[in-house]
């Protein structure tokens, strides 16, 4: 003989599909956190804050900047010459004219070149490498543009190579590899200095840095 349903039973099926659904649902703002913290230098929290941000925005702007976003990822290329960003074959570097084609200036990374032209004193032209050596990371001569940069300066209108990598083990192994490549080929090659920076005091500067400074003292 079988036991009639109590009427809680008949409707625990109905419920607990809802509520199944409810917990099954990604949260949107989490999604957005998620991608937003897979940004350099974006931790959890900030990520949080900017999504909630985001949410909050008029839709006319969160479309904006989504296309914003969309149209320069598409937009962007790799410049033909020196690898450095731009929307057309040539930077604007490479294709201005009055630069002193006869220096290069080696970098890590485009942002790099960004910095080197805040400065407004160096006119030369620019190499991207788009990486340093990295034997831990599996990163090697073939994985950077190195051989771009050999091809450059073999057409004979290079004078000096500037290296500005970072004064990291990376940078300064990349540095020593590059100079070793280079010499043999009568380009001077040069490094950038690094020290103490203006405003700052010695105290709180670590041994590397005072180091560093040392090596690129010149006279007053």
């Amino acid at each position: 003989m079988k036991t009639a349903k109590r009427p809680w039973e008949r409707w625990r099926p109905a419920v607990w599909a809802v509520y199944s659904d409810m917990h099954s649902r990604v949260n949107p703002i989490e999604v957005m956190a998620a991608e937003l913290a897979k940004l350099p230098g974006i931790g959890r929290k900030s990520a949080q804050r900017l999504a909630y941000h985001i949410v909050s925005m008029p839709k006319e702007d969160v479309h904006r900047l989504s296309e914003a976003l969309w149209e320069g990822r598409q937009t962007i290329r790799f410049c033909d010459v020196c690898g450095n960003y731009t929307q057309d074959d040539l930077c604007p570097v490479c294709a201005d004219d009055s630069r002193d084609k006869s220096i290069i200036c080696v970098v890590r990374e485009p942002r790099d070149v960004a910095a080197m032209e805040r400065i407004h004193d160096y006119r030369g032209l620019y190499h991207v490498l788009h990486g340093v050596l990295s034997p831990l990371d599996n990163i090697g001569p073939n994985d950077i543009h190195i051989r771009e940069l050999l091809t450059r300066l073999a057409s004979g209108e290079v004078e000096e190579v500037i290296i500005a990598t970072n004064p990291d083990i990376e940078g300064e192994a990349t540095a020593s590899y590059l100079a070793r490549l280079i010499k043999p080929m009568e380009v001077r090659v040069t490094r950038i200095a690094h020290g103490v920076p203006v405003g700052s005091d010695l105290e709180y500067a670590d041994e590397v840095t005072l180091s560093k400074a040392l090596e690129g003292r010149r006279e007053i």
